[in-house]
């Protein structure tokens, strides 16, 4: 059978598109993996298509995928899984829109997460998350995932959130990252920390002894997070104490 040049454009034409729609079903039946691990989600920031189904798995710990209900688009049903300590949770996102969510266990410690399904857009567009920073939902559309600099293990191949984050802007230090090129500078920051935190403890007065708190603890002596981030966080995590 032969064809004119009109009839042959027309099955090429025809095919691309059958041939798009299928790439699209194909993007939305995946099953992206957030990594619940010791106080972070990685990817920390994630986008999926409408209607992909996401699978928060346990790393390390006992974590929660929770919703913030006033931070996700209208119409879209909160997500929540429990605290868990071991398996995975899923949940499939139908809704466009930005989703924010966090750790019932490690709230106060700043383990958050952003998706974006389809394009940015609901009331976590409008204000700052309350317990912690997230890439901008621009960054995340744009990267597709966004690491966690928290998690040491991770083979993403993106840039820690901490390294792009942190060193910009002088927040925490992605010092994961930074391991190949400050060497023996890492112990001599260590040991200055710990004694910052000695010092401080022994002025401070009580503190609640909690895992929360000793991995606070932990992650500052370790020189991971500096004291004016230690402050904040366990001002947050005695004022949640306290109520």
């Amino acid at each position: 059978m032969t064809y004119t040049r009109r009839q042959y454009l027309q099955l090429l034409s025809t095919g691309a598109v059958a041939t798009a729609g299928i790439a699209r079903t194909a993007t939305a039946q995946q099953t992206p993996v957030v990594k619940m691990g010791n106080n972070y989600f990685d990817p920390i920031g994630l986008y999926v298509e409408p209607g992909t189904t996401v699978r928060f798995e346990i790393s390390a710990g006992a974590h929660s995928a929770t919703a913030y209900e006033d931070r996700i688009p209208s119409g879209a049903t909160p997500f929540d899984s429990d605290t868990i300590s071991q398996g995975s949770y899923e949940y499939t996102f139908e809704t466009s829109g930005t989703y924010d969510y966090y750790c019932i266990p490690h709230r106060g410690l700043g383990m958050v997460g952003r998706i974006v399904v389809g394009q940015p857009g609901g009331p976590a567009e409008e204000s700052a998350l309350p317990d912690g920073d997230v890439p901008s939902s621009n960054d995340i559309v744009q990267q597709g995932a966004i690491a966690d600099d928290a998690d040491s293990d991770s083979d993403s191949g993106t840039m820690g959130w901490g390294m792009g984050h942190g060193m910009m802007n002088g927040g925490r230090i992605g010092w994961v990252y930074a391991l190949p090129f400050i060497g023996g500078a890492l112990g001599t920051l260590a040991l200055i920390g710990g004694g910052l935190y000695w010092a401080l403890t022994r002025t401070s007065g009580v503190e609640p002894d909690d895992s929360a708190m000793k991995t606070l603890r932990s992650r500052y002596a370790s020189g991971d997070i500096d004291e004016a981030e230690f402050q904040r966080r366990r001002e947050r995590l005695q004022n949640d104490r306290d109520t």
